[in-house]
């Protein structure tokens, strides 16, 4: 009886094993295991991590602005999201970082990311260090200004050399505006945020801030009583994705991912949810730029 009953022992913890070892495989499907990628690229270890660093902008009314939460909202922010579920990467392991336009290139570049979305225009001078996935949005340059204001039309306002107009260092509006101003050095004043230049607007110090429209009706959205846009936009800003420069697997996954959204309906989802709300229009989807 004895021996009988060390044997039903035996067998029953065989059992308990193999049913252990049949539920640790299927948590491993729901997480890292879910999603397979080709080894040694960069989905693979982000993957495989559980984790990723977003650099996003924090001051971008509708696009990537801290909300009462404390974390980022925007679209710029769901844009991200969206790549990160395609990664098998849960949403609450996605640590945003704060990236100003100024370092941009640097975050990407020093590793400091994984990838940035925050406004970020594409061209052919920041693809020298970096490169691009998308467009997934075509923004266009505009100015804001002071309710009131009738003296500013559009760019063209600044050529007589005595209006101040604000934007962001190492922005493309910024280096856009420098054409249209008589004096670079007294009339285009450069912070690091633009709250901080709808702030010297506002109180005074400026005649008026220019960065991409979307960004813009964000401000009027909050404040309509202070302020308007003048003109039209002058401008064509496609909005794209930063990552290394030689990660040309990893550009190509994020294109992947952005062609499907816009075609499952993820895309303008998202754009509902957030710039949408400020009266923006989304306009058609951008042709990615596979280069």
């Amino acid at each position: 009886m004895r021996m009988k009953r060390v044997a039903a022992l035996a067998a029953a913890a065989t059992l308990a094993l193999g049913m252990a070892a049949c539920g640790g495989d299927s948590e491993e499907g729901t997480g890292a295991g879910s999603k397979s990628f080709a080894a040694g690229s960069t989905m693979e270890k982000l993957n495989k991590a559980q984790k990723i660093k977003i650099g996003t902008k924090f001051d971008q009314p509708g696009f990537g602005q801290k909300g009462l939460s404390g974390k980022p909202e925007g679209f710029d922010v769901e844009i991200a999201k969206i790549i990160v579920k395609e990664l098998g990467i849960p949403e609450d392991k996605i640590e945003f970082v704060e990236t100003p336009s100024k370092v941009r290139e640097d975050v990407i570049v020093n590793g400091t990311v994984d990838l940035v979305a925050a406004t970020y225009t594409i061209n052919d001078k920041r693809k020298e260090r970096i490169a691009f996935a998308g467009p997934y949005y075509e923004a266009g340059q505009n100015i804001l200004v002071k309710k009131d204001d009738t003296t500013i039309t559009g760019p063209d306002s600044f050529k007589d050399g005595t209006k101040k107009v604000c934007s962001v260092t190492g922005s493309t509006p910024a280096e856009n505006i420098k054409q249209y101003v008589k004096d670079v050095g007294t009339q285009l004043v450069l912070f690091d945020t633009y709250d901080k230049c709808r702030d010297a607007l506002k109180g005074g110090q400026v005649n008026a801030v220019t960065t991409d429209n979307v960004i813009l009706l964000g401000y009027i959205a909050k404040d309509e009583a202070s302020f308007k846009l003048a003109g039209d936009n002058f401008t064509k800003e496609p909005y794209g994705i930063g990552v290394k420069k030689e990660d040309t697997a990893f550009r190509t996954f994020i294109n992947d991912t952005l062609e499907k959204a816009i075609a499952d309906g993820s895309w303008k989802k998202a754009w509902d949810g957030t710039a949408g709300k400020f009266g923006a229009e989304l306009g058609s989807a951008p042709t990615i730029n596979r280069y």
